[in-house]
């Protein structure tokens, strides 16, 4: 039986601001990433959405960003690879003290916006968010992306590893993800995202924005939690899946296949 994990970017509202429909996604999902509170989120939304998790039955994973509310986390900052391990451990850890209050233990880590695009081409970057995450809990998952240098990293650090892919985000050539300022790099038509989700699961290829069919690997399928049609998204793919006879079931689940 084919297995995929469905997670999404939960956790990012931040004091009055609201931002997601998580109380909705969450019922769709077997994995959450939760922001830390650095490029988004603060103390009770983290307390509010790792409850949450507890209560749905979905695992738990920290989202480590820049420090850049403002910018959501997705401008890339000039910042050494010491300082990065650092704040990756910061955050981790500050989510892992909300998991462990509420008796679960944390699934994962995957890195957000720049952080995480950054690092997918830069092998510094990469080694220093895995030895990170590896000093904390050695036991923990890295979610990166499917051909990155992030899951190269992962390898050589002995920390386990999960290839991810996206349901609303265009693909450059190389694997990449196409940079948000250029048109078409998020997908809004459900049934193009759908069959795409279909085709990197099942078939391990999907169409790059230039047209070229490039080969990934889909360990996760990740739909973005401050998405439009998030909702719709994440609960159309979930049974798309299940009608294709794919399994959805937690990260780790999936990966000790």
């Amino acid at each position: 039986m084919v297995k995929v994990d469905l997670n999404c970017d939960l956790g990012e509202s931040f004091g009055n601001y609201k931002c997601g429909l998580d109380e909705e996604v969450i019922k769709y999902i077997s994995s959450a990433n939760i922001a830390c509170g650095f490029h988004a989120s603060d103390p009770l939304v983290m307390a509010k959405t790792v409850a949450m998790a507890k209560e749905y039955g979905v695992s738990a994973g920290a989202h480590p960003g820049y420090p850049d509310l403002v910018g959501f986390g997705r401008r890339n900052m000039n910042i050494a690879p010491k300082e990065v391990k650092a704040m990756v451990q910061y955050q981790v850890g500050a989510l892992m003290a909300f998991c462990k209050a509420n008796g679960i233990k944390m699934q994962h880590v995957k890195p957000h916006g720049a952080m995480y695009n950054m690092a997918g081409k830069d092998e510094a970057l990469a080694a220093a968010i895995c030895e990170g995450i590896y000093e904390v809990d050695p036991e923990l998952i890295l979610l990166g992306l499917s051909g990155s240098q992030m899951l190269i990293a992962a390898k050589k650090t002995g920390l386990k590893s999960a290839k991810e892919v996206f349901a609303d985000r265009a693909y450059e050539e190389d694997g990449s993800l196409v940079a948000r300022t250029k048109e078409g790099a998020v997908i809004t038509d459900e049934e193009t995202a759908i069959n795409r989700v279909i085709s990197m699961v099942k078939h391990g290829k999907v169409t790059a924005i230039t047209g070229k069919e490039i080969a990934v690997e889909a360990d996760s399928i990740c739909v973005h939690g401050d998405g439009v049609k998030a909702v719709e998204f994440v609960k159309k793919i979930s049974e798309r899946l299940k009608e294709e006879g794919v399994a959805v079931l937690p990260i780790n689940e999936v990966i000790s296949r």
